[in-house]
C-alpha cells in the first residue's frame, strides 16, 4: 500500500519523464489524464471486489451477471469502466502500441459515462509523442494505487494527488499558470468568509475548479460528507485545456461536472448561465485584462460601461448581475481596482458604493501569487446587508468593512507566502463578527475596530475619500504599546552622539598606530 506522499512522488517522477519532450501545459494534460484513468480503473476494481464479496453465496453463473450490472457501480458514484480501459488490460497489452490503447481507453470511458464526454484527452497516439517514454510512464503510474488506504476512499486520495499536481504544474508554468490555479490559501480564505453551506455556487472563470472543490470541502468539514450535495456548482471556463482539467477535478471530488457546461466558453462573449441567480460567487478573474469581448449595450453594465483597456469592472458588474437577492460574492482582483479613476472606473466604483453593493474589502499580503507580482485584494459584494429576518444578522446597511491583511502570512521560501490557518481564522472571524453570523455567535465573537487591521466605515466616510476603497486609508496605524521605561529621546540622542564621537576617536587612534608600524617596517 502506497501512502499519499509516495503516490505523489511516483506520479511527479512520471511527469518528469515527459518534461523534456513537450511543454508544461501539454505534459500536464498527459499526466493528469493518465492519473484520472488509473483512478477510475482502481475505483472500478475496488467496487467489483466488494460486489464479489457480497455475492459469495450466489452460484457462479449468476454472480457474473451481477458483477456486470452497471447500476451496482454508478449508485456508489463509481464510473463504469469498459474492459479495454481497465488498467490491467492496458498494462498487459502496452507492448503492442500503448498510444493507441490509451486513446481507445479514453474514448471508451467517455462513451460509457456521459458527464465525461469531450473531457478526457485523446492525445497519446500522436506523431510527436515518444511511445517508449509513454510506456515507461504507464509502468510508473502502475505503481500508484488509489485504493486500499483504510477508511480513506480512492476519491479522497486522488483528490489530494490531483490538487498536489495542479500546484506543482502551476509552479512549473509560472505566469501561464494563472489561468488555471489560484493559491490554496486564497481560495480557502474566500470560502471561509462566505461559508457556502447550501445553495448555488457560481464561478464565471473557474479555472481548474479549485473554488468549487474547496466549497465542497468546507461543507464536508462543517456539515458532514453527506451534505456535500447541498451545494450545486455552476460556471464556465474560456480555455479548452483548463476546462477539461476542471471537469476531471469535479468528477474526482464527487461533484457534478455538468454545471460547467458541455463546452468551454468566454463569459463576456457567451454567457452560459444567463439566468443564474447565485447564493455564492467565488472567482479569481484574470487581472487587468485588456483583451476581452466588450459590448457597450450589454445589460450587465448597470453601473457604467467598463473600459476596453481593463475588464476589472466588467467582472465586478458581471458578479453583481448573477447574485441572488441575498447572495454574496468574493472576488480576487488587482489592488488597482480599489482606487483607479481611469476611463470612468472611478465613477463606476462610486455608483456601486452608493448602491450599497460593497460589503467588505481585504488587502492581501504580497507574494501569495507565484504567477504574478501584481498586489491583490478581495472584494465582497452583496445586495442585502440587512439583518435578513430569521438569520438575525447585524444590520450593516450603509457600511463597509475594511481589513488590511498585508502584515499576515508566512514566507515558505524566498518568493512565496502562504496564509496560515491562524491568519485565515483572524480574517474570517473579523468578517463574521462584523456581520453577526451564526458562526460568530457560536464562538462568542463581537466586532470592534482594530487600528492598523480593520475598520467599519460609513458610506459618507467613503465618499469623503472620493470612494477609494483601499483599506489602508481607513484602518489607520497600528497602536504601539507605550514603553514607560524607554529612554527619553533627548538622552538617547546625547548617548548616541557621544558613542559616535568615541568611535571616530578610536578609529583615529588605530589609524595612527597602523601608520607608525608601517613606518617602522619601511625603515
Amino acid at each position: 500500500m502506497s501512502s499519499t506522499k509516495q503516490i505523489q512522488d511516483i506520479l511527479w517522477k512520471a511527469a518528469d519523464k515527459l518534461r523534456g519532450s513537450m511543454d508544461a501545459a501539454q505534459y500536464k494534460e498527459f499526466v493528469l489524464g493518465l492519473v484520472f484513468l488509473k483512478y477510475v480503473s482502481d475505483a472500478f476494481a475496488e467496487r467489483r471486489a466488494q460486489i464479489a464479496e457480497e455475492l459469495t453465496d450466489m452460484p457462479e453463473d449468476r454472480r457474473a451477471e451481477f458483477l456486470d450490472e452497471r447500476d451496482e457501480y454508478t449508485a456508489e458514484n463509481v464510473f463504469w469502466v469498459p474492459e479495454i480501459a481497465r488498467w490491467d488490460y492496458l498494462v498487459e497489452n502496452a507492448p503492442n502500441g500503448v498510444g493507441v490503447l490509451l486513446d481507445d481507453a479514453m474514448d471508451a470511458v467517455m462513451r460509457e459515462n456521459p458527464p465525461l464526454i469531450g473531457v478526457l484527452p485523446k492525445i497519446f497516439n500522436r506523431d510527436n509523442v515518444d511511445q517508449k517514454r509513454l510506456k515507461e510512464l504507464v509502468d510508473l503510474i502502475s505503481d500508484a494505487r488509489f485504493t486500499g488506504h483504510g477508511e480513506r476512499s480512492a476519491q479522497d486520495v486522488l483528490g489530494e494527488v490531483y490538487e498536489y499536481f495542479l500546484e506543482k504544474f502551476a509552479r512549473a508554468e509560472g505566469k501561464r499558470a494563472g489561468e488555471f490555479y489560484t493559491p490554496a490559501s486564497v481560495v480557502k480564505l474566500i470560502v471561509e468568509i462566505l461559508e457556502p453551506y447550501e445553495g448555488r455556487v457560481y464561478d464565471p472563470c473557474c479555472g481548474s475548479g479549485g473554488m468549487f472543490v474547496q466549497a465542497g470541502k468546507f461543507v464536508a468539514a462543517h456539515a458532514g460528507r453527506d451534505h456535500t450535495h447541498d451545494i450545486a456548482v455552476y460556471g464556465q471556463e474560456a480555455n479548452e485545456r483548463t476546462w477539461r482539467l476542471a471537469k476531471m477535478n469535479l468528477a474526482i471530488h464527487g461533484m457534478d461536472p455538468k454545471g460547467i457546461g458541455d463546452r468551454w466558453a468566454d463569459t463576456f462573449a457567451e454567457d452560459k448561465h444567463p439566468d443564474m441567480r447565485a447564493d455564492f460567487i467565488l472567482a479569481n478573474p484574470p487581472f487587468n485584462m485588456s483583451d476581452w469581448a466588450r459590448k457597450e449595450t450589454d445589460p450587465r453594465w448597470r453601473y457604467g460601461v467598463p473600459p476596453q483597456s481593463n475588464a476589472n469592472y466588467a467582472w465586478l458588474q458581471h458578479m453583481v448581475s448573477k447574485l441572488g437577492d441575498r447572495g454574496i460574492a468574493g472576488v480576487v482582483l488587482a489592488n488597482g481596482s480599489m482606487a483607479s479613476k481611469l476611463s470612468g472606473e472611478g465613477e463606476i466604483r462610486r455608483t456601486m458604493v452608493e448602491n450599497d453593493l460593497v460589503a467588505c474589502m481585504v488587502t492581501l499580503p504580497s507574494n501569495l501569487f507565484r504567477t504574478t507580482a501584481i498586489p491583490a485584494c478581495l472584494w465582497f459584494l452583496t445586495k442585502d446587508k440587512s439583518p435578513q429576518g430569521a438569520r438575525a444578522l447585524a444590520d450593516r446597511r450603509g457600511e463597509i468593512l475594511f481589513i488590511d491583511a498585508r502584515e499576515l502570512g508566512t514566507m515558505i521560501d524566498r518568493t512565496e507566502r502562504i496564509l496560515t490557518d491562524v491568519d485565515l481564522g483572524k480574517i474570517a472571524d473579523t468578517y463574521h463578527a462584523w456581520r453577526g453570523t451564526q458562526s460568530a455567535k457560536t464562538k462568542g465573537l463581537s466586532y470592534q475596530n482594530v487600528p492598523g487591521f480593520c475598520y467599519t466605515a460609513t458610506l459618507d466616510e467613503v465618499a469623503a475619500r472620493d470612494h477609494v476603497l483601499t483599506p489602508g486609508q481607513y484602518v489607520g496605524a497600528a497602536q504601539v504599546e507605550e514603553n514607560h521605561s524607554a529612554e527619553p529621546l533627548a538622552d538617547r540622542i546625547e548617548r548616541l552622539t557621544k558613542q559616535l564621537f568615541s568611535n571616530f576617536e578610536e578609529a583615529a587612534r588605530l589609524e595612527k598606530a597602523v601608520r607608525h608600524q608601517i613606518g617602522r617596517i619601511d625603515v
